[in-house]
């Protein structure tokens, strides 16, 4: 793991696993987490991409070994920002950019806000920005929540929202919400306060570079219609994960990994 500061001056957090021939030029790919995580979620994720291309993860700032921002440190145009900063410390002019969940709403902002930075954008469960979904989907029962029963406990209970619990391990459950809970509190409350007061669906369509959308097709958070707003980026591979709850990128790893490295060798930079 290696660290580096911010142009705001917070310290964030990333690794580098590049397996990649050491003769050829190999494309940089961004990996973001979603919220409540941290770059060990992505772990499974690395075999299939680090032969392909240098893969960077990323502790979104607040999360895992970043630090947490203060007030006013934490808005979705400063994490667009920290990837571009993180291109630079990694001497990339251009790169990939992926993510999930709330990383995902990150990559998309970085996309449409910095167009120049990326060469392609992937996201997993996300849509832009999710006050598109509050209406069903209760965010300030799941703030009251983490603070009452805390974030370990939150996430066990509603674990079945997340995953298929009859296709995953009891053992990845537990790991699971122990890695979220290291995270501080009040941090994933400001985290989904953000995300849940956040929309750009407006601008999806200035998205230009080739894009890849997949959705979980029973998530119970986002509604079809509302996954269906990505098909308005104009060069979008859309994908959808039939039957399976939010949490693709945890769930099954090296089906979105696999899919993410075929659309990449398509489209390198």
């Amino acid at each position: 793991m290696t660290r580096f500061t911010a142009s705001d001056g917070v310290e964030l957090a990333y690794r580098i696993d590049d397996f990649t021939d050491p003769w050829r030029p190999a494309d940089t790919l961004i990996l973001m987490h979603a919220a409540m995580g941290s770059m060990n979620r992505m772990y499974a994720w690395v075999p299939t991409l680090a032969r392909h291309f240098r893969l960077v993860r990323l502790d979104l700032r607040g999360h895992g070994n970043s630090q947490i921002p203060p007030e006013g440190g934490l808005t979705v145009d400063r994490m667009a920002q920290d990837v571009v900063e993180l291109m630079d410390e990694v001497g990339a002019d251009r790169a990939h950019v992926a993510g999930s969940s709330a990383g995902g709403i990150v990559a998309m902002w970085t996309a449409v806000t910095r167009p120049e930075r990326v060469a392609t954008l992937t996201s997993y469960a996300s849509i832009p920005g999710l006050k598109m979904s509050a209406g069903h989907t209760d965010y300030q029962h799941w703030i009251d929540s983490m603070r009452s029963e805390g974030v370990e406990a939150f996430l066990r209970r509603t674990a079945a929202d997340r995953f298929d619990l009859d296709q995953v391990e009891p053992g990845f459950v537990d790991w699971f919400v122990k890695e979220a809970a290291r995270n501080d509190v009040e941090m994933l409350v400001r985290i989904v306060t953000l995300m849940s007061g956040t929309d750009f669906s407006d601008r999806i369509g200035e998205i230009s570079c080739p894009s890849l959308m997949v959705v979980p097709g029973g998530d119970p958070n986002q509604s079809a219609d509302e996954y269906d707003v990505l098909k308005q980026i104009p060069d979008c591979t859309f994908k959808v994960y039939d039957g399976l709850p939010h949490n693709i990128t945890d769930a099954v790893p090296e089906r979105c990994a696999a899919d993410l490295r075929d659309f990449l060798l398509k489209h390198p930079l």
